[in-house]
This record gives structure tokens, C-alpha cells and sequence, in this order.
């Protein structure tokens, strides 16, 4: 266990907690702060306080940093579809059911498993057991990530996330008929006060800003285009149900009763774009949709005949 302790000058006045502590410490992100300040290892004054904790001048802030545990990711003989890899980078196109990374509960069988027998050169930056892992979608989800093969690569893909010039488009089939053809949602998102599973939305979580567009209507559904501005956890499930049309087959955020037998939500992470790292060009790439959604959607269609 490390200790930290820090006075808030002047300067600092008015930051958020999580940010001033990211700042600081070396290797340590925004988002493991936040983990640890939810855990109750940082307190104020004596006093334990939320991630946007505004500081004051002379605030005093105790931390406690928590052993890393050592755990051990075996590589895996798993088929991976990839679109494009270089020195830099892997670009993946994951399939419905497939874990990214492993966590408690799961530590075999996801991406990095098979990553790591694929190639032994991925990035450090996340730990042993989200190596080369810049961005995650839901092991529901479908469709295209990028990987890091060394920190330099990581880092820069990591700003591109940060300052929103990453491209990502997911289409999503929802619940009912959305009247306008397209929209944006701007809803800060928090975990959900009392059932900690879920995201919501919540006055003062962070910024999340999804946008919207029809693609195809049909008698009850729509098809959709989602662009991500920001990236937060389950941001297109949780703002869609917000605005009253959750995904399709969404087990936490959607209708109790489905009417097509499906492994989760229908969501796929379509297109992807990037500055390379190295070259400083523009890439792109597309997934098609993949077999699960086509399937739906030709029987949505043919039912609107």
C-alpha cells in the first residue's frame, strides 16, 4: 500500500479531485483514480468524497494506492478477424460474445488472450491484464477496435480519444419509431446510485455526448447511426433507453420481453478512424454488419412489405 499525501494550493483551486490526481501520479489514469476514490481510498479533510469533488485551497487529500495484484494472462490459440496490422497497431473486428479483456470472472478466452498469442509485442501502458487495450466495447457488442503495439503508439491513440478526433460509428436497432431523422444527445452519465451494474444518467456524472441519425424505419424499430463524441461506459445503451428507445435484445437496459431470441443488445461498431501513429495519415476502416443483425433486419424488412 502507498500513501500519498498533497496540500491544494492556488492554482489548483477549483479542479476536480480525479484530475488533479491523474496529474500527478505517473501511470496512474484518470479512470484508476476514479476507481480507487469510489473504493474509499482518498478522503479530504478526513472526509471521503466523490470523484468530482471540487477542491478547495489548503484542502488537504490523504490517498492510499493498493498493491497491485499479480495476475498472469495465458496466451490463447483464438481466431482473430483482422482488418489491418503494422508495427504500430492492430486493428480488430471483435465478434458478438467475445470478452476484450480479462476481469474477474473472465480471464481466459477474451481478445487479449488471443492477442498475446497472435503477437508478443503490445503495449504496457494498461497492465498485464489490458495490454495494447486503448478503447473497449461490451462483449455483446460487435465490431472494430484498435490495439497498441507499443506505449509511444498508445499514447497517441489514447489523445485522439481524448479530444474527440477518433472516429467511431456504431449502428444500432432499437425499440419503436424514431419521428426525427436525426438527433443529439448530450446527458452526463454516472453508475446508477443504487444498482451499481448499471449506468444512468446522473446530474454531475461525466460528459457524454451521442449523436444520432435514422437510417431505416420500420414498423417497430428503427435502424441507426450513432456517432460517439465521447466514450463513456455503455453510453449508446444507456442514452438511447434515456430518450425512450433502448436497444434491441439489451438485457440490462431494454425490454424484459424480446421478440427475437438474441445473445444481447444489437450494436455494432462499424467504422473506425485514426491518425497512425507513425505516418500521421488518416485510416479508415468498415465492418460490415455482421450475420446476427442482417439476419434481423431482412426479417424487419420483409414484415413491412
Amino acid at each position: 500500500m502507498e500513501n500519498f499525501k498533497f496540500e491544494i494550493l492556488e492554482e489548483d483551486n477549483g479542479k476536480r479531485i480525479d484530475k488533479y490526481l491523474s496529474s500527478l501520479l505517473d501511470g496512474k489514469s484518470r479512470s484508476y483514480i476514479q476507481r480507487v476514490i469510489d473504493d474509499g481510498k482518498v478522503n479530504v479533510n478526513g472526509k471521503i468524497v466523490k470523484s468530482n469533488y471540487k477542491l478547495k485551497i489548503k484542502d488537504i487529500i490523504n490517498l492510499e494506492i493498493p498493491e497491485p495484484t499479480e495476475l498472469e494472462v495465458i496466451p490463447e490459440n483464438i481466431p482473430l478477424d483482422i482488418l489491418y496490422e503494422d508495427k504500430d497497431v492492430i486493428v480488430v473486428n471483435k465478434s458478438q460474445g467475445m470478452v476484450v479483456h480479462p476481469a474477474p470472472g473472465s480471464y481466459n478466452g477474451t481478445m487479449v488472450n488471443a492477442l498475446l498469442y497472435h503477437c508478443k509485442d503490445l503495449s504496457g501502458i494498461n497492465g498485464v491484464i489490458r495490454p495494447g487495450i486503448v478503447h473497449r466495447i461490451d462483449k455483446d457488442t460487435s465490431g472494430i477496435l484498435v490495439v497498441a503495439k507499443n506505449d509511444n503508439s498508445h499514447n497517441i491513440l489514447a489523445e485522439q480519444l481524448k479530444d474527440h478526433s477518433m472516429t467511431r460509428e456504431y449502428y444500432a436497432l432499437v425499440e419503436g419509431i424514431i419521428k426525427e431523422d436525426e438527433g443529439t444527445i448530450n446527458e452526463p452519465l454516472a453508475r446508477h446510485p443504487k444498482e451499481r451494474i448499471k449506468i444512468s444518467v446522473v446530474k454531475g456524472g461525466r460528459e457524454a455526448i451521442t449523436h444520432f441519425k435514422v437510417i431505416e424505419r420500420f414498423k417497430e424499430y428503427t435502424l441507426v447511426k450513432c456517432i460517439l463524441e465521447t466514450g463513456r461506459t455503455h453510453q449508446i445503451r444507456v442514452h438511447m433507453a434515456y430518450i425512450g428507445h433502448p436497444l434491441v435484445g439489451d438485457p440490462v437496459y431494454g425490454y424484459k420481453k424480446q421478440k427475437f431470441k438474441l445473445q444481447g443488445q444489437m450494436l455494432h461498431a462499424k467504422v473506425l478512424g485514426f491518425i497512425h501513429p507513425s505516418t500521421k495519415e488518416y485510416m479508415q476502416f468498415e465492418s460490415p454488419l455482421p450475420d446476427y443483425f442482417t439476419e434481423i433486419i431482412n426479417k424487419l424488412k420483409s414484415s413491412s412489405l
